[in-house]
């Protein structure tokens, strides 16, 4: 029974903490809570049911147009809704009630457009799970813990090693310095909301593959990658990762002792709880 809730912990993990660091990658430069980040999970696994189970297109290619098309929804988010916002110098608590409204209004055209009903993607058959010291997972979980994992490593590569990362920390650090030394703060705004979106979108293909499809399924996971990213600290992006993976094992090993009903409860629980004791998180810094 360990090794198994050992392993639904590292996949619920994995799919939180892509979530989280999508979203904590967005904070961390824009700073504020962009919550519509969950429906673009919800897009990019709606565009692949929509290219490869309704149009017919090739399954990869299928997957590539999704995870382009999140991130452009990002893009335009953010260029169409969140700058014009930010042009007349709105509060965050304006740009965050704006989030949350673009999140109710898309997921209710989602729903008109593809109705209430689930829908599965289908290109995945059933397979037989692989024995793993007593636990079972399939091989389409070994592959979203993998993808994953590769794409945390290449995040923590373009945070740290390249000039779009360090132009974000400069943003995320000082604005009004940073684009004194000729870094364009809307760029690198436009940058993260890209390369959030994508990760969103990605998200949004693993589950879709795993799971049934709903118009309301972004909203759950955002809840979950928000809590994560409370967890290790909120603006840190490897925080927000092993937040998001605390969380899972604190889900799947809350409901040994618990009933399964509780399961989304702990992760309430344990918000409330950093929140009144460590707002800033194991990794955030105390301010």
């Amino acid at each position: 029974m360990f090794n198994q809730l050992f392993i639904n912990s590292l996949i619920a993990g994995a799919i939180y903490a892509l979530v989280a660091s999508g979203f904590s990658l967005i904070y961390f430069t824009c700073k504020f809570i962009h919550f519509a980040h969950g429906v673009v999970i919800t897009l990019g696994a709606y565009f692949l049911y929509f290219s490869f189970a309704m149009l017919g297109l090739n399954f990869w290619f299928s997957v590539v147009l999704a995870i382009i098309f999140a991130s452009v929804f990002g893009l335009l988010m953010n260029a169409i809704i969140y700058k014009q916002f930010r042009k007349k110098k709105t509060s965050s608590v304006i740009l965050l009630t704006a989030s949350i409204a673009l999140l109710i209004l898309i997921e209710s055209i989602i729903l008109l457009l593809f109705g209430a009903d689930v829908k599965t993607i289908g290109f995945i058959k059933i397979a037989k799970g692989v024995e793993f010291f007593g636990a079972i997972i399939t091989p389409l979980q070994i592959f979203i813990i993998a993808v994953s994992l590769i794409l945390f490593f290449l995040l923590f590569l373009l945070m740290k090693k390249t000039k779009i990362g360090k132009a974000m920390r400069a943003v995320s650090d000082n604005k009004e310095v940073a684009e004194i030394i000729g870094i364009s703060s809307e760029k690198i705004y436009n940058k993260s909301f890209i390369i959030g979106a994508a990760l969103a979108g990605i998200a949004g293909v693993l589950v879709g593959l795993e799971q049934n499809l709903e118009p309301m399924m972004g909203t759950n996971l955002m809840i979950k990658g928000f809590v994560g990213t409370v967890i290790g600290g909120i603006g840190n992006v490897p925080g927000a990762i092993l937040g998001s993976f605390l969380l899972g094992f604190a889900e799947n090993f809350g409901i040994w002792f618990l009933p399964s009903g509780f399961k989304d409860a702990i992760a309430f629980v344990i918000l409330f709880i950093f929140l009144l004791f460590r707002p800033y998180g194991i990794l955030g810094l105390k301010k």
